[in-house]
C-alpha cells in the first residue's frame, strides 16, 4: 500500500497560547466550532487529552440530513506546542501550534483520505480552522 498523500492547513489566531489550547482541547469549546459551515453543527464532545486518550466529536448537518463521528487517539501531546493522533482509519495529524506571545501560527498536516477529492478535503478542514479563529477571536 502506498503511503496517503498529507495535507496542510493553516492559520494565525490573534490570542494568546493559553486561550488558543484551551479552546482547542475543552469539549465545551469544541461544540462552539468543530464544523466547516453553519448548516452543520457539533452537539457533542468528548476529549481525554493524553497519550492514548481517546476523543469523539459528533458532527452534524442541522437538518439532520447527516452525520459522523470525529474520533481517534492521541499518539503525542507537549503542552501548548504539539497534538499528534490517530483517527480510527488510522490516518495520522499533527497539530503545530507556534506561540509568538500575542498569536499563535497552527499548522494542521493530516493523511488524505481516499474517498474525496484533496481539494475538497483542504477546503473542509481549512474551513473548520477558519471557524476556530473566529470563534476565538470573538470572544476576546
Amino acid at each position: 500500500m502506498e503511503p496517503l498523500e498529507k495535507i496542510t492547513v493553516e492559520v494565525i489566531v490573534a490570542a494568546p497560547i493559553e486561550k488558543v489550547w484551551e479552546y482547542w482541547t475543552s469539549p465545551a469549546h469544541l461544540t462552539k466550532w468543530v464544523f466547516a459551515s453553519g448548516d452543520w453543527h457539533a452537539p457533542y464532545a468528548e476529549n481525554e487529552l493524553m497519550i492514548d486518550g481517546r476523543f469523539k466529536t459528533r458532527m452534524e448537518a442541522k437538518d439532520g440530513s447527516a452525520g459522523f463521528d470525529f474520533e481517534g487517539v492521541y499518539t503525542n501531546i507537549e503542552h501548548h506546542r504539539l497534538i499528534e493522533y490517530k483517527l480510527g482509519d488510522e490516518r495520522e495529524v499533527e497539530i503545530e501550534f507556534l506561540d509568538n506571545g500575542t498569536q499563535v501560527h497552527i499548522i494542521e498536516t493530516f493523511d488524505a483520505e481516499t474517498v474525496n477529492p484533496i481539494a475538497m478535503q483542504k477546503n473542509g478542514w481549512q474551513a473548520i480552522l477558519d471557524n476556530f479563529k473566529k470563534y476565538v477571536e470573538r470572544s476576546l
